[in-house]
């Protein structure tokens, strides 16, 4: 399986690259640690090095939302450039592998309009590829019955199993999602049959994925999962052999659910090999008397005394190849809904104190806002304003426009939270007070997301960690699989019994 660049580290080189980026994090634990939504109440920028600050206020947005790709301007102090470098050189490199040339029988089935029918683009990438690698790593250990955990839909495993024949048990928590899987399945194995009667090529009948409804809540459940009747019967209806060896894959299984298929494909003599690729790494549990936690999962990580927290698993999750390519006006829009959300926890500090202990979370209210004040301005229709006109001090039609959205936008948010907006609120004053702190939000948002990357490759490396901690047994990869500008969480961790 191999490139240096991804496979040829052993558990030892592994586990000094979590040592670097552990010792490198540990003086900056203010930016991970933290939530910009706290940026104006606990005075974060205040953790900062002054210089760094003064210097990036005054760069433009479009510098800022590069840094977290590692991008750095000449005239920038030197520490301020030593941090970004260094941090880009501690993360796992996002470009697409050359996949042909690192699975050399990699066959990549172009997929047709009906077996797509209903995917994205963002999908049809993700399952387009992933599904030639699961199929190229199940002609490695021989196996044609692939099991797809947290399989939604069914997408991948339509994929496998009519584009590549392979036999495949598509497990969910969502009933839902299981009778929407067999019914698509239904109507594209017509389609199929209809293909295969047209060219008088004749062969096998279709089989469609067996779905099962399971919420997946330990190692031990999917191992009894995969010893069940159900999976026993149709494994072996499709195979002449006594021994049915099983293959895991799971597309952007959320939090422990990834790791739970690691410790299944360790634990289960059946498993022969996993391919996952993990997602929402703020689900993963991280209890410390825990062991079988979804962070830390290798010992070696588990000897540092290493814990992340709820923030830094968010932080995680952020896409630095996403921001690269965003245009000026989506990360002006960006900064001010952080601008926004600062100003509305002042708001909830003043006005509900008794909310703050709970962490409130109001959801993407205001990028629904943004997009339709944004209409209403294309479309020459007019914008609320403020509850205080601007004066002689304060103001331009665009400091009102704001205030008017920020005022909206708490509204929105008091609405997500269930609480009854009191007649004495003055949103006007309270935007007023944060206004000054605004145009550090950027930088400041801009350096705690260069970190983001880097603590994603920590989660990773832990996984991949506790694969190359079972010795010669496994033989385990990290490759990222996607095009990191569609799919950014695109790393894929490859594990194969030896």
């Amino acid at each position: 399986m191999g490139d240096c660049k991804y496979s040829c580290a052993t558990a030892t080189e592994t586990l000094d690259w979590i040592r670097a980026i552990i010792q490198f994090l540990k003086p900056y634990s203010f930016f991970w640690e933290s939530h910009v939504v706290n940026f104006i109440t606990h005075r974060l920028w205040e953790a900062v090095d002054e210089e760094w600050i003064d210097c990036l206020r005054n760069e433009p947005v479009e510098c800022l939302i590069q840094i977290p790709s590692g991008f750095v301007q000449q005239h920038w102090p030197s520490s301020l450039k030593k941090f970004i470098t260094s941090l880009s050189s501690l993360a796992f490199p996002r470009e697409q592998a050359d996949l042909k040339k690192l699975l050399p029988n990699m066959q990549v089935a172009l997929l047709n309009n009906v077996i797509t029918q209903g995917m994205n683009q963002k999908k049809r990438h993700e399952i387009e590829v992933l599904a030639a690698v699961v199929s190229s790593v199940a002609r490695d250990v021989e196996t044609n019955t692939i099991i797809d955990v947290g399989a939604g839909q069914g997408y991948l495993s339509q994929v496998l199993s009519f584009e590549y024949q392979l036999s495949v048990i598509a497990i969910d928590a969502s009933s839902h999602h299981g009778r929407v899987t067999d019914e698509r399945a239904e109507r594209i194995k017509k389609h199929y049959e209809a293909k295969i009667r047209k060219s008088s090529l004749g062969g096998k009948g279709l089989t469609i994925p067996k779905t099962v409804t399971c919420r997946v809540l330990s190692s031990d459940m999917l191992k009894t999962l995969l010893n069940s009747k159900d999976v026993d019967e149709h494994c072996h209806h499709q195979s002449t052999s006594d021994t049915c060896p099983l293959l895991l894959t799971g597309l952007h299984a959320c939090g422990d659910l990834s790791v739970t298929m690691l410790r299944a494909f360790l634990e289960s003599k059946e498993v022969k090999a996993v391919v996952s690729i993990g997602c929402c790494y703020n689900l993963l549990s991280e209890e410390e008397a825990n062991p079988l936690c979804g962070f830390p999962i290798s010992r070696g990580v588990k000897s540092t005394g290493l814990h992340l927290g709820r923030n830094s698993r968010d932080l995680a999750c952020q896409s630095a190849d996403r921001w690269k390519v965003m245009e000026k006006g989506a990360s002006l829009h960006n900064f001010e809904l952080h601008a926004f959300r600062a100003a509305f926890q002042m708001l909830l500090s003043r006005y509900f104190p008794e909310t703050l202990t709970a962490s409130p979370t109001i959801g993407r209210q205001g990028k629904a806002l943004r997009r339709k004040h944004q209409n209403s301005k294309m479309n020459g229709l007019p914008t609320d304003e403020c509850s205080r006109k601007p004066d002689s001090t304060s103001g331009t039609d665009e400091h009102v426009d704001t205030c008017s959205l920020f005022e909206k936008f708490s509204e929105s948010g008091l609405h997500r939270l269930n609480l009854n907006q009191p007649h004495n609120i003055d949103f006007a004053a309270i935007w007023k007070e944060a206004e000054p702190f605004v145009e550090m939000i950027g930088p400041y948002w801009s350096l705690r997301a260069a970190l983001g990357p880097v603590l994603e490759t920590l989660i990773l490396l832990d996984r991949l960690l506790f694969l190359q901690e079972q010795g010669d047994s496994v033989e385990a990869v990290m490759l990222p699989i996607f095009n990191p500008n569609i799919s950014p969480r695109n790393v894929a961790l490859i594990a194969k019994k030896t």
